[in-house]
């Protein structure tokens, strides 16, 4: 029973007021739990009454988790006491429904103040979860919405009323309870609470001696488990930060005593872990966002991100193995590194419930059906081992732990839905769009360098969908009206409002590793950004290669996919200095020229005269620098001090 009252701190409650506590958060996460489980499997409520139940109870459960952190009585009291009344408004539309319907959703005085409740009630849990960024962004809405009559020339409007704003706002699907509230409700808290399900019942670490096993004898080993562990659990979690927390406490250790340089470990995990928010198929939840804003398949928007994503993973793996070679690191002596026939004959079982997911999807159920039969199939395999049980200790765990970890997506879905409903309301979010459009004027590359660091800016230090959220409405619609492909357009937002994890000034991702590796933190980030560059080139590649989106036919899909991989080779390479011996200047500009010659080919029309050529260009030049080097081998170390 300690274990039960072991899910909120205790050192600022007393024994009754802890007690009660742990109690309301545990039924109100199963309660949040048992409602987009059986909404996901019978569809039986409405929009409107599946948002704003699912917000009342995540919105007070995520305050009492903030609540039982502060030390102040008088700020715990007030946090309460806003729990409490945030739990109204889900409750009363859901009794008063018809009501609000007849009425064609004229405001009463009771709707603007239970609007006034869950605005105040988003913001705080804004505060506390993703910080001020997300606050601020809500009362400029809200702000704008009421006095923008006072604001001169085109970006100004008539000015509406508290009633009129509460209308669209609260009685219907345009704002708080909008489409960022449908997708947390439909998808996201599913997805979360199957990845805590399996990561709780061990799949982190089947995925750690999975890759340990696979990549632990080669040199460079401990860098490859870190990249492919990293990647594999970061996609079910869909946090940089929780990866590298998680798998960073085993792999960074594991890489700096085989040669690493602290920097470099703890790079490598970070660059990895963020890693999982770009690989299908959950991508931290961005996916079903990107489905449901660009009215796109799920399946599609999956499959479409999968090659820039491994070209990414890939270009870590080419790195880190180049980076073991370049400084002649040990090899493990093989004592630690699993077996790989035991570890997936004793444990493979566990990665049934991922399978079964692929499955169902390919299969053609909705992600969300498919989710709940991954629940079900998850607990019961769970019991193939005493070790996997998910007890009811462990189930409570869970709960709790997937409403503290959904609770900043729920702060920035609820803002994110205000915004939405206040630039709907008053023709701001065409504004926004044709300002970009107007600095960047006809040129394609300039609009997408303006929107490069628009998407950088705003997604500084948020989770990976408030980040999408907001680029989705503000900057989304300038890139679809030069004619691109809207999920191309999507996608290039998408990784720029992602860089922030692994990029001074935020990088929380590098910062959680260096404390690992005990490193400079900033060391660690530029470090991790010389790995990760993929991040930052593949966008521009997708959008004027969306063959790279799998958009086009399979010869250009298949030349284009070519062309990306061979560039990431040689410009890792470059970057590295070494393939089997250290190179010298002008080896390294050679392959700086092999990856200039695979950019040329993807950023024109593929199946060109120009492209191929290209291309063809590229494997010679490559092919002949490799006989050369091979024919001139020798292995000569650079200073592993440097």
């Amino acid at each position: 029973m300690s274990s039960f009252f072991e899910i909120l701190p205790d050192k600022n409650l007393g024994r009754i007021e802890h007690r009660i506590a742990c109690v309301v958060l545990v039924v109100l996460s199963a309660a949040v739990a048992a409602l987009v489980i059986h909404s996901a499997w019978t569809g039986s409520l409405t929009a409107l009454l599946l948002r704003s139940l699912f917000f009342s109870m995540m919105t007070s459960a995520g305050l009492l988790i903030i609540a039982a952190n502060r030390k102040a009585v008088w700020a715990r009291t007030l946090l309460y006491l806003l729990a409490a009344a945030v739990l109204v408004p889900g409750p009363y539309l859901y009794t008063n429904y018809m009501d609000i319907v007849f009425s064609g959703g004229i405001a009463s005085t009771t709707h603007v103040a239970l609007f006034v409740v869950s605005v105040v009630a988003a913001l705080v849990l804004a505060r506390f979860s993703i910080g001020w960024v997300m606050v601020g962004l809500g009362t400029f809405a809200l702000a704008y919405a009421f006095w923008g009559n006072f604001i001169p020339g085109t970006y100004g409007h008539a000015g509406y009323s508290i009633y009129r704003v509460t209308s669209n706002l609260f009685l219907r699907t345009e704002g708080l309870f909008g489409l960022p509230m449908g997708v947390a409700a439909q998808y996201i808290l599913l997805f979360s609470l199957l990845g805590a399900m399996l990561l709780k019942t061990g799949l982190g670490q089947v995925f750690v001696d999975l890759a340990h096993a696979m990549t632990g004898r080669i040199q460079g080993g401990p860098a490859l488990t870190a990249v492919v562990s990293s990647t594999m659990f970061s996609s079910i979690n869909g946090s940089a930060v929780a990866g590298v927390v998680t798998t960073g406490t085993f792999t960074i250790p594991l890489m700096k005593r085989t040669g690493y340089r602290p920097k470099v470990a703890a790079a490598i995990e970070a660059a990895a872990s963020s890693a999982g928010q770009i690989m299908p198929p959950v991508m931290g939840a961005a996916a079903f966002l990107m489905a449901e804003i660009t009215q796109t398949p799920y399946a599609t928007i999956a499959a479409a991100a999968l090659i820039p994503a491994l070209l990414y993973v890939f270009a870590l793996l080419v790195g880190v193995r180049l980076e073991a070679g370049k400084f002649n690191l040990a090899r493990s002596d093989g004592a630690d590194i699993p077996a790989l026939r035991e570890v997936i004959f004793k444990r493979g079982y566990m990665l049934l419930p991922l399978i079964a997911l692929i499955g169902f999807l390919v299969y053609g159920y909705t992600p969300a059906k498919a989710a709940v039969l991954c629940l079900i199939s998850g607990v019961l395999i769970s019991f193939i081992s005493k070790d996997t049980r998910l007890t009811p200790a462990k189930l409570v765990e869970v709960l709790v732990e997937t409403v503290r970890n959904v609770m900043p997506v729920i702060a920035a879905v609820a803002v994110a839905g205000m915004l939405i409903g206040v630039l709907t309301l008053t023709g701001m979010a065409l504004k926004v769009s044709a300002m970009i459009l107007d600095m960047g004027g006809s040129s394609l590359f300039l609009v997408l360098i303006l929107t490069m660091i628009a998407s950088f800016i705003l997604g500084l230090g948020m989770p990976t969908s408030a980040a999408y959220l907001l680029l989705a409405i503000l900057i989304a619609p300038a890139l679809e009206s030069f004619g691109l492909p809207v999920i191309a357009a999507h996608m290039f937002i998408f990784y720029y409002g992602l860089l922030s994890a692994i990029t001074p000034p935020v990088a929380l991702a590098a910062y959680a590793g260096a404390s690992i590796a005990g490193s400079d933190p900033n060391e660690t980030a530029v470090e991790a950004m010389r790995l990760g560059f993929v991040k930052v080139v593949a966008p521009f590649l997708f959008v004027y290669a969306p063959e790279l989106l799998l958009i086009g036919s399979p010869a250009g899909i298949t030349l284009a996919t070519y062309a990306a991989f061979l560039g990431v080779f040689a410009a890792g390479t470059a970057m590295t200095g070494w393939l089997g011996r250290a190179l010298t200047l002008t080896e390294r500009g050679v392959f700086a020229v092999i990856a200039g010659l695979c950019t040329l080919s993807l950023v024109v029309d593929q199946l060109t005269a120009v492209s191929l050529g290209a291309q063809a260009a590229a494997t010679v030049l490559l092919l002949f620098t490799i006989w050369r080097l091979r024919s001139t081998y020798e292995n000569r170390p650079a200073n592993l001090a440097s």
